[in-house]
């Protein structure tokens, strides 16, 4: 009986085991066929400087915790716009440092600017929610206060808005800005061969997006009104805003020549954090949109739901298969070679890593970087060089993302419902 119960348990473990490494391959796979075609059909031969009939006034929001070593730069970079009529809407979201005194000397000396102060921390969906209450205009622009807004993004953004009145958000491009490590490098392929490949795949396959990026994505008021504007609760607003988007029938679009160039974390720390709160906030989208499938209407986007569904199953079955390495490590450990191949300890590891593996994972994600990396160099010339670090990627970001998963999971199930979700203090890169 015990010996038939460890043969099922074996099988199970290789089910498993085939799921976890074929998912990803099939996915890559997915995903830079669906880019490609985005690519060939809505950037490739298309003109660098979107050309506009109208130019409606723009609103480009910005809420500001603790950035007194990036506020400057950032408004500064937003007064040079080439765009006619915009006006900027910083929020100081009851800061500690010197961003609120730093935002007043500069609204004294920029007209275009304006400051919205905050007597405490209420979060970032606060600060967006009141300063596009405040706005005077349809059109809200959304960044972050690390974020370097190209000067040609309004207009691209624009080109969207202006072709049709279903089109309720337009995400952009984000560029790392953080390259003098590891870490920085990492995640300048990261952005393009994740953010970017699977936000045109999605686009091109399902319509429809996981998420329009917080640091960079533009709104028509109408639309967020119909949605009442970004929750409070949600550790991740962009994803939530986006869901509420498009289950309220509104498109939502990728624009990659609609750049910002964003810090990001080159701390193990900081990089944790970060991607625990992302791993929080799909579990929290899982757990809020659970009942879509009640509603046939929302049809369109039970695709995103299942795709982030086997994301997270992924994760939980590698969790399995390694839990399962270890276990015939112990046994083989404490009872020794002779035992572990009499019980199969040996047999089942050797069974399952599939001939070649290592090769054929390791070419798929070098291929994907690749291509993405080719799509985005017509925006960020200097791409190609990073292609070399790009070789760390799964063994590095592939086990942070599955491990802020697992973590993620008791963190969601235990929280409070209603929490509103605050500021923390990021870490925007090392300072040389």
């Amino acid at each position: 009986m015990i010996e038939t119960l460890r043969l099922i348990g074996l099988h199970a473990i290789q089910l498993v085991f085939g799921f976890t490494y074929y998912y990803p391959l099939f996915m890559a796979y997915l995903w830079s066929i669906g880019a490609l075609w985005f690519f060939l059909r809505y950037e490739f031969r298309q003109p660098k400087i979107a050309q506009l009939t109208d130019h409606p006034k723009v609103s480009i929001v910005v809420p500001c915790f603790n950035e007194e070593d990036h506020v400057r730069e950032v408004i500064g970079h937003l007064m040079d716009m080439h765009y006619p009529d915009y006006e900027v809407i910083a929020v100081n979201d009851g800061s500690t440092d010197n961003t609120g005194k730093i935002l007043d000397e500069l609204a004294s000396r920029h007209p275009r600017l304006r400051v919205i102060h905050q007597a405490k921390n209420q979060g970032k969906s606060i600060g967006l929610t009141t300063a596009a209450y405040l706005a005077d205009s349809e059109y809200i622009i959304g960044i972050d206060g690390d974020a370097l807004l190209d000067h040609d993004a309004i207009s691209w953004f624009l080109h969207h808005f202006l072709s049709g009145e279903q089109v309720g958000a337009v995400t952009g491009n984000p560029r790392i800005r953080t390259r003098s490590t590891l870490l920085g490098r990492l995640q300048v392929g990261e952005f393009s061969s994740l953010v970017g490949l699977i936000k045109r795949a999605q686009r091109v396959f399902y319509r429809q997006l996981f998420t329009a990026s917080g640091v960079i994505t533009a709104f028509r008021r109408s639309a967020l009104e119909d949605v009442n504007y970004w929750s409070q609760d949600m550790l991740t607003e962009d994803m939530d805003i986006t869901w509420k988007l498009q289950l309220r029938g509104w498109d939502v679009r990728f624009e990659p020549r609609a750049l910002a160039w964003i810090l990001m974390p080159e701390t193990m720390k900081g990089l944790w954090n970060q991607r625990l709160r992302w791993a929080m906030g799909g579990l929290q989208i899982i757990n809020k949109y659970k009942g879509i499938f009640l509603d046939w209407r929302t049809y369109p986007v039970w695709p995103l739901f299942f795709e982030h569904i086997l994301s997270v199953f992924w994760a939980l079955s590698v969790t399995a298969v390694l839990a399962g390495y270890l276990f015939d490590l112990l046994e083989i450990a404490f009872h020794g070679m002779s035992y572990g191949m009499s019980h199969g300890a040996v047999s089942s590891m050797t069974s399952l890593l599939p001939e070649y593996s290592g090769v054929i994972i390791g070419t798929t994600c070098l291929l994907q970087m690749l291509l993405s990396l080719l799509m985005d160099c017509r925006y960020d010339h200097q791409l190609l060089r990073y292609y070399v670090w790009t070789i760390w990627y799964p063994f590095g970001f592939w086990i942070v993302n599955m491990l802020t998963i697992i973590v993620a999971i008791p963190k969601i199930l235990f929280r409070k419902r209603g929490l509103r979700a605050r500021w923390v203090s990021p870490d925007r890169g090392i300072s040389l």
